[in-house]
């Protein structure tokens, strides 16, 4: 469906913005998608279908809050980083780079730190950043209880919620029944837009 031109520009080394790939993702929703196909999300989301009705161990869920959800937490840190402070957690100017040891990082030029994080030109466009800096909201459509048997059997994902490094919410039944996972419990979101 891109066509050649789309190909060809992907793969173009001269090209050094040839897509936005993930910039701009703020959050990642498992729920089934009837839940948000009317919904404009931007672009912006991690979308994973999930039926809770059908996952009766609930080893599915486990499974997505323990890959996925954690893979996309990666992703969206990466970008805030890389959007925070290029210079310490970027990589700088991506025409310049050298490639150190494989796949461990690449060099600015020939020498200086090495550097591991986004290029500039994958969150900048030249005016503007192109990643707005938030930590990843999470939106599981799935019962209290089988959410938090994940978080208690799983201490990195727990860690994860408690320390606010990914905001944890459960969509209830109803479209305004929304709660947040915190530190200390579940409490109910009555003023999300």
């Amino acid at each position: 469906q891109c066509g050649k031109g789309g190909r060809r520009g992907g793969r173009g080394w001269s090209e050094v913005r040839p897509g936005w790939g993930l910039a701009g993702n703020a959050c990642f929703i498992v729920a089934p998608r009837a839940r948000t196909r009317h919904l404009d999300l931007g672009g912006r989301s991690f979308l994973h279908d999930y039926h809770w009705q059908q996952d009766n161990d609930f080893s599915l869920l486990e499974l997505i809050m323990t890959a996925p959800m954690v893979v996309t937490h990666w992703i969206n840190m990466q970008y805030n980083l890389s959007v925070t402070d290029n210079v310490r957690f970027g990589s700088g100017n991506k025409a310049l780079h050298n490639v150190v040891g494989g796949r461990l990082g690449v060099f600015e030029g020939n020498g200086g730190d090495l550097r591991i994080g986004l290029a500039l030109q994958s969150v900048h466009d030249g005016k503007q950043w192109m990643h707005e800096p938030l930590r990843l909201s999470a939106f599981i459509d799935a019962p209290q209880h089988a959410i938090d048997a994940v978080l208690e059997k799983h201490d990195t994902v727990r860690q994860l919620v408690e320390g606010e490094w990914l905001f944890l919410y459960r969509l209830g039944e109803a479209p305004d029944d929304i709660s947040r996972r915190l530190r200390e419990g579940w409490a109910p979101c009555s003023n999300l837009a």
